[in-house]
């Protein structure tokens, strides 16, 4: 991560002279806990305009008639700052409104959670093409990866009018996407297989095949998905045309206040490949700068 900041965190010389009075143990305070915040932005997020910056999470006090005007209200250099909210125990990081089931596990061990949301999901360059696909093309299997992979999927059929489709999944969560289907469609959409483990290479070598003839195979997958699973099920005499239908891109904003909360938490959990390499390298950032390490939960 490339830190940069519009203001220079050091005091000069006449800076630190002037600040060996009561005032500076509540500078130094306040310097400590902004370094780490600015760390936690996502690169797209430091050259944002409407991303958080230093000055807006320390605004600069206004001179009014040879008073200070900081925050709305008047306050003598030596009033208490306000309680620091509850250090949560684990951050979240799933796309927004996805984390629920995750916090609730972890609830039930008394394990406090702050959902920040680190990726969102975007239209992919072959969305459009779906639905039309599933109307004039019939094929063997559809293979799906992930629970994103899966809504896509359902919208798009549902857009084609429910054809009757055979399914692949990956794992029991992705499974799970479909039980929204109500029971007068089931029999349109038929999750027929998942692997003996959840990952692609395992689907790519235990996906069933029917007779000697080569069988066709829908992968709608994320843009940023690997070409494992179309390569092994190739090398098997798969036919398979794969659609990135959606993509997994960074938040390129981060509520100011969620982020004081987040900076302090141990633990991160993350759910995908594009959370876990924007977490590493908050994480080279925070060590750079002789930060605490924060641990990883995958």
């Amino acid at each position: 991560v490339s830190i940069s900041s519009p203001v220079n965190p050091w005091p000069s010389p006449s800076d630190q002279r002037a600040s060996r009075g009561p005032g500076r143990a509540q500078w130094s305070s306040d310097m400590a806990r902004a370094l780490p915040l600015g760390l936690l932005l996502p690169p797209c997020a430091l050259s944002s305009p409407s991303s958080v910056s230093f000055p807006q999470l320390f605004p600069a006090a206004a001179p009014t008639n040879g008073r200070v005007l900081a925050a709305s209200k008047l306050r003598s250099c030596s009033s208490s700052p306000p309680p620091a909210p509850r250090r949560p125990d684990v951050v979240v990081t799933r796309e927004q409104g996805k984390n629920a089931k995750l916090i609730t596990a972890l609830g039930r061990h008394n394990i406090d959670c702050l959902e920040v949301p680190l990726v969102m999901h975007t239209q992919g360059p072959d969305s459009s093409r779906l639905p039309s696909l599933l109307r004039e093309k019939k094929f063997d299997w559809i293979v799906v990866t992930s629970p994103e992979a899966g809504s896509v999927f359902l919208d798009a059929w549902m857009a084609a009018a429910c054809p009757k489709v055979r399914l692949g999944v990956v794992g029991a969560g992705t499974a799970s996407i479909f039980d929204k289907v109500s029971q007068s469609l089931e029999q349109s959409l038929d999750v027929a297989f998942s692997p003996s483990k959840a990952t692609g290479k395992i689907l790519a070598s235990e996906l069933p095949k029917f007779g000697t003839r080569a069988c066709s195979v829908l992968y709608p997958a994320s843009v940023k998905a690997s070409h494992e699973i179309e390569e092994g099920l190739s090398a098997r005499g798969f036919e398979v045309t794969r659609l990135n239908t959606y993509n997994t891109v960074p938040v390129n904003d981060v509520d100011q206040v969620v982020l004081r909360q987040a900076v302090s938490a141990p633990v991160v959990a993350v759910a995908s490949p594009s959370a876990v390499r924007w977490i590493e390298s908050i994480l080279d950032a925070l060590r750079a700068h002789d930060q605490p390490r924060k641990a990883m939960a995958c």
